[in-house]
């Protein structure tokens, strides 16, 4: 780590862009050092996205130092490498707060300030936010420039090319910012890109060119002939020595590529960019980690991180089993006795608890990188030839895919086993990657069958169970973080009905599971809510209320039965759900036993019909009133205050 005695003198001064503009060569130096650091003690301290932020110092002080923000606008693609961007237009003091309740958001927020003109969270939006940008700042007759930094693997997402080959087109005066971070160019390649950057960054280059071709097409009989000629000619030349004709054939000037870590070279690049006309495309070449030994090292581990030692880069983490790593343990063992079974994720290999099976089965292990839709499809297309697909991807990335879900999937019946992770609410990252909506967009469609276990054993049995014992497509969804490490604990404590051993021993298809007698109020929980339901369940007996506990276990399809019959017993039902309490599980439960007839007064406890914010994930459910205190408070007013043929839906605290 560098610099870090030269912390908190130049960086102090910065409190807005303007101050970076003032700054001479040796103090922008200084400067990047003093960021970097920052940023090292920072994020040590409340965890959040390192190894990419680290990356993109010095080019984010370069852009702050040639464009005028908030007047000129940039939008960040993932998003999460926005940390310099947000430090130099005047939120460093916030720094402490980061993805905590109320605190600075771990992504670009256009509530949180002006210099934020689009919120990114998923990938590969950037280009087609800016050039909306840049039309209407056209049509409104305005002059200001329109960046789109992308990195972090986004052009790896078909929406990206989308919006390349779009704006490629146009006249439109763009700049895309490619953030590459792992791409390796040869020296005598840089040479001549470093060679013709200096020539194409001159107005007079464009001016000259053009008049060469106009003159070149006026000679009589030959001209336009002469003119083809040379362009093919020159056009071999570029596909054989030149990166980036891709961009160029899309319709962009193609800068670099350039070093992204010397501020020099970037400030210059950019100055010249300022002044040119149409789409162009910056290739800045930078190392993600760059400065910190550790994550310059293993970028994939500090690409998001927990809190820890800067010295030694050590996790102060204490998260033992989690239902990641079960899953992606359970996963194993199953591919060790199938070679049937593959696995796919989207960019996600570490975060959806693939690498063991990575190592273990390299030729039967595939990551399509941040491209859901083709991951999906591609599942599909292997389950129709017999192969056994499981798709891992985080809950609001697999909204990416909804027509390929319905489309390819469902539609054709095919058993492709989704492993939907990071479902319900997430936490720190905040609302564009809450779990909010898998039950509701998942439990419409035909032909699924969806799961959600309490616990990690139950998600074992379930991967078992999903493989071989259910045909067509199937999804497991399962939260972010430690198992319920309560639930067994409670379940002894209380001696229910059923002994842990028994009540895990299988899974018995479309089939949910009493774990509590009670005769006052039927309590229905999906998956990780059931610790939670039932311990209110406990707190409200000492009162004289009895709840029946029900463990649902199946989403879809609903166990009519098992609910029904404890309904028409208690009159009264409460159901807790860790996603969107509109169209989710409660909203099946509700429509099965009107069609039959029942007569009961019945309780949402869901998600809110609202973007959910950043913070710990016990502290969104609190807030979401999913604490046990809210359940049990919602038992005790069901049963004392309930009438018979009344439906109401809870609405959490502002």
């Amino acid at each position: 780590m560098k610099g870090k005695s030269a912390l908190n003198n130049i960086l102090d001064r910065i409190t807005a862009p303007s101050d970076v503009k003032q700054l001479k060569r040796d103090e922008l130096f200084q400067l990047n050092e003093e960021i970097r650091a920052f940023l090292i003690e920072s994020v040590s301290k409340t965890g959040g996205h390192l190894a990419s932020n680290l990356g993109v110092v010095e080019l984010t002080t370069a852009l702050h130092k040639v464009f005028d923000f908030p007047k000129d606008k940039i939008v960040w693609d993932v998003g999460h490498q926005s940390y310099t961007h947000k430090i130099l237009s005047g939120r460093k003091s916030e720094f402490g707060t980061l993805r905590k309740l109320g605190g600075l958001s771990g992504f670009p927020k256009t509530a949180e300030s002006e210099y934020d003109s689009f919120n990114t969270g998923h990938s590969s939006t950037a280009i087609s936010a800016a050039i909306g940008m840049a039309r209407a700042r056209d049509l409104n007759g305005d002059s200001y420039s329109v960046l789109a930094v992308v990195g972090d693997g986004a052009l790896t997402g078909g929406m990206c090319y989308e919006a390349l080959n779009d704006a490629g087109r146009s006249a439109n005066n763009l700049t895309v910012i490619l953030n590459d971070n792992n791409m390796s160019i040869s020296k005598s390649v840089g040479g001549i890109s470093r060679h013709l950057n200096r020539i194409r960054t001159k107005p007079a280059y464009f001016k000259l060119r053009d008049n060469i071709n106009n003159i070149i097409r006026a000679i009589p009989l030959i001209g336009i002939r002469l003119a083809v000629l040379i362009s093919n000619i020159k056009n071999k030349i570029k596909y054989t020595f030149i990166p980036g004709v891709i961009f160029e054939e899309l319709g962009f000037k193609y800068i670099g590529p350039v070093d992204g870590h010397d501020p020099a070279a970037m400030i210059k690049v950019f100055e010249g960019v300022r002044k040119m006309k149409g789409p162009i495309l910056v290739h800045a070449l930078t190392k993600k980690g760059f400065g910190y030994s550790f994550a310059e090292e293993e970028p994939q581990v500090y690409h998001g991180v927990a809190p820890f030692a800067p010295e030694t880069g050590d996790s102060m983490s204490s998260e033992k089993m989690t239902y990641t790593l079960a899953f992606g343990n359970k996963l194993v063992k199953l591919a060790k006795d199938d070679k049937r079974i593959v696995a796919i994720t989207a960019a996600m290999k570490s975060g959806t608890g693939l690498d063991a099976f990575s190592e273990e089965f390299p030729d039967r292990f595939f990551d399509v990188g941040i491209a859901e839709q083709h991951a999906v499809t591609m599942a599909a297309g292997m389950a129709a030839t017999g192969i056994i697909p499981v798709v891992a991807i985080y809950s609001s990335f697999l909204q990416r895919a909804y027509d390929q879900i319905l489309h390819d999937v469902c539609l054709q019946d095919l058993h492709v086993v989704f492993a939907v992770d990071r479902a319900g609410v997430v936490g720190e990252d905040g609302e564009t990657h809450q779990g909010s909506y898998d039950i509701a967009f998942l439990g419409h469609l035909p032909n699924i069958t969806v799961m959600a276990p309490s616990d990690y054993v139950e998600l074992t049995k379930m991967m078992k169970a999903a493989i071989y014992s259910i045909k067509g497509p199937v999804a497991i969804r399962y939260p972010k973080g430690s198992v319920n490490a309560g639930l067994n604990k409670i379940i002894r404590m209380r001696r229910f009905s059923r002994t842990r051993s028994s009540r895990v021993a299988s899974i018995s298809i479309g089939k949910s599971e009493k774990i509590m007698d009670g005769g006052d109020v039927t309590v229905v929980a999906v998956g990780a809510m059931l610790e939670a339901s039932l311990a209110a369940a406990c707190v409200a007996k000492p009162l004289g209320i009895s709840a029946e506990v029900i463990n649902a276990r199946f989403i879809k399809p609903v166990d009519i039965d098992t609910i029904g019959k404890s309904v028409m017993k208690t009159k009264k039902l409460l159901i807790v759900e860790d996603g969107c309490g509109t169209g989710g599980f409660g909203s099946s439960v509700l429509e099965c036993l009107n069609k039959a007839g029942a007569e009961f007064s019945a309780c949402i406890c869901g998600l809110p019909d609202q973007p959910i914010p950043h913070g710990k994930r016990q502290e969104l459910l609190d807030m979401c009133g999913l604490s046990i205190t809210s359940l049990a408070n919602q038992i005790v007013k069901l049963a004392t205050d309930g009438s018979i043929g009344a439906y109401q839906k809870t609405v959490p605290p502002s």
